[in-house]
């Protein structure tokens, strides 16, 4: 038993390590809109594993998500705009601590309520949000709602990152939070927040303090939202108010739905589909996008209710027995 498991062990360590490398010599095969591609693959992974820890493990629906993307881009733009600071160093703690910090707000007041009325009440916090950010004028360029001209990543001593160099910072910011994700989940603390998924009542009678519990997993996931939101803005160079609201709160929600919801690997899967099948979308036909991801969107629930990648493991799982096995 024990080697058995030593050995799926090593098969998946090697797996990991095998997907590591694809990752880290794939620009040297990448056109620049690849690339391009690529980089916005990875910070939106990192956005859907961020929202699969509230809403996947801990079962809490959020229309709000979007509030810490947004705020962690804004504060790199805002630094740059209003200060003239674009020092890497400083400006993306910063954007991780006030997205963490407005979570750690906003939390106090949604987490008071359940269900449909948290639901709600998220969805209320991220439109006062877009509303602040489309209104207040110190928010946006001169002309324009949002900001533009966000520069790429300035390491210090005259080091300027290009493109390359922000999908290899994604690529580096979504290993370490996926490690750090996964730890998480295997915890104490994310078996406790799947058990207040699955009976939040069970769990109180054990002991156990659910609101609590439900806070710390809102202000983490606040938090890693922030580290895609400010990766996002090097990418994007614009922020705009829309990136605080429903629209782009919604993206995680269907990437982690798409690729399994409450599993590590299944909003990278949904993340991948979304954005590939967005991109030849847009080059197929621009107008019919919303469309096409209205339909992939109806076939997974219809065909794959769990996620894409719970499918996935079952159909391999069947590989495995073969053909006339009596195992099931």
């Amino acid at each position: 038993m024990q080697a058995d498991k030593n050995q799926q062990e090593l098969i998946r360590l090697l797996a990991f390590g095998i997907m590591a490398l694809f990752f880290v010599v794939m620009p040297a095969f990448l056109s620049s809109y690849g690339e391009q591609v690529m980089t916005r693959f990875l910070i939106f992974a990192l956005f859907a594993m961020s929202y699969n820890i509230i809403f996947g493990y801990t079962g809490l629906l959020s229309l709000g998500h979007a509030i810490f993307f947004g705020a962690g881009g804004y504060v790199v733009a805002l630094l740059k705009l209003r200060y003239d600071v674009d020092l890497f160093w400083v400006s993306a703690p910063l954007g991780v601590v006030i997205a963490a910090s407005i979570a750690a707000l906003f939390g106090i007041i949604a987490l008071r309520l359940s269900g449909i009325y948290f639901l709600l009440v998220t969805l209320a916090l991220g439109q006062m949000m877009y509303s602040l950010a489309w209104k207040v004028k110190w928010l946006n360029s001169p002309g324009v709602q949002g900001i533009v001209g966000i520069p790429f990543p300035n390491l210090g001593m005259g080091f300027t990152l290009n493109m390359t160099g922000v999908y290899y910072l994604a690529l580096i910011f979504l290993t370490i939070s996926a490690a750090l994700l996964y730890r998480l989940v295997g915890s104490p603390f994310g078996l406790g927040l799947i058990g207040i998924r699955e009976g939040e009542s069970r769990m109180e009678a054990l002991g156990y303090n659910t609101w609590l519990f439900k806070y710390f997993a809102f202000v983490i996931s606040g938090a890693f939202a922030g580290i895609a939101g400010v990766l996002f803005s090097y990418y994007n160079s614009f922020i705009e108010p829309n990136h605080l609201g429903i629209s782009t709160s919604l993206l995680p929600m269907i990437m982690a739905i798409m690729g399994g919801l409450g599993t590590f690997m299944g909003p990278l899967i949904g993340a991948a589909v979304f954005i590939f099948v967005e991109t030849y979308a847009s080059i197929v036909s621009p107008l019919r996008w919303p469309l096409m991801l209205g339909g992939l969107l109806i076939l997974t629930i219809m065909f794959a209710r769990d996620g894409i990648y719970v499918y996935m493991l079952w159909i391999l799982r069947k590989m495995r027995y073969g053909y006339g096995s009596t195992k099931s």
